[in-house]
């Protein structure tokens, strides 16, 4: 497992050439598209702010998720470059989440999962939507860590029942 935490990142967020021109890729952009490039599944999490993803968590996914390489333009339709892998999308907000789904129709949900990491060939997506965090007690905070806790120890059982380590590594 490897955590890589957007603020630690040094890099510019912002797309100047819209895929364009040649903007090179900094150090930490091409250590996340090498881990990207090594993982079986990508855990993705964030608050969602406006209803969408925090800027530099777009930035990044605009600075990494580059055509010929994350997808290829194919012929008449777009060519996914990242199958073979699972992802698990987590959602923090302030909100309900049913106020998300029903006033945002899901646009953090939909842009993340769908847009970005579908988009590109990871699938299944799943996804956990934790709401109304900022007023929640301690306990019913703990209540949604166990959650996703649980959904990472079967996204892992779903990891490793599609690739299986084999027998020579266990002993």
């Amino acid at each position: 497992v490897e955590v890589i935490d957007v603020a630690d990142l040094n890099f510019d967020p912002c797309l100047h050439m819209a895929y364009r021109g040649d903007q090179p890729l900094e150090p930490d952009l091409r250590r996340v598209q090498q881990a990207i490039a090594d993982a079986a599944h990508l855990t993705i999490a964030f608050p969602l702010w406006w209803g969408s993803t925090p800027a530099a968590l777009k930035g990044l996914f605009d600075r990494t998720f580059l055509p010929g390489w994350a997808f290829s333009h194919g012929e008449r339709f777009p060519e996914p470059g990242l199958r073979g892998r699972s992802g698990r999308v987590l959602i923090t907000m302030d909100a309900p989440t049913w106020y998300d789904r029903v006033v945002n129709r899901g646009s953090g949900r939909s842009q993340v999962a769908r847009a970005t990491l579908k988009f590109c060939g990871v699938k299944p997506v799943r996804i956990s939507q934790f709401g109304s965090v900022r007023t929640q007690t301690d306990a019913q905070r703990e209540v949604m860590l166990a959650k996703a806790y649980s959904a990472g120890l079967l996204d892992g059982q779903k990891v490793v029942a599609r690739h299986p380590v084999p027998k020579a590594l266990l002993a």
